[in-house]
């Protein structure tokens, strides 16, 4: 499957669940506003890829590559006006 690690920036994509992980982690992912069917796009990622800059839900969020490596997603498809 396909996790938020693996986005270039400027793609977009839905939450659509989670790897095997900790439940408290999974929880404070949630928190952040990460929860199933929510849309986000990658702003830009670190020269070395991490951390990975995400806008969701109106504010801008950083992950560190083993934070999106959890993040089960889909990507959206994205039509050229």
């Amino acid at each position: 499957s396909m996790t938020l690690s693996n986005l270039p920036a400027g793609a977009q994509a839905s939450v659509v669940g989670y790897e095997a992980c900790d439940k408290a982690y999974r929880h404070k992912l949630m928190s952040l506003g990460l929860t199933r069917g929510t849309t986000f796009t990658v702003l830009r990622r670190a020269p070395l890829g991490d951390p990975i800059e995400i806008q969701v839900r109106g504010f801008s969020l950083c992950l560190r590559q083993g934070e999106a490596s959890v993040i089960r997603i889909i990507q959206e498809d994205v039509c050229a006006p």
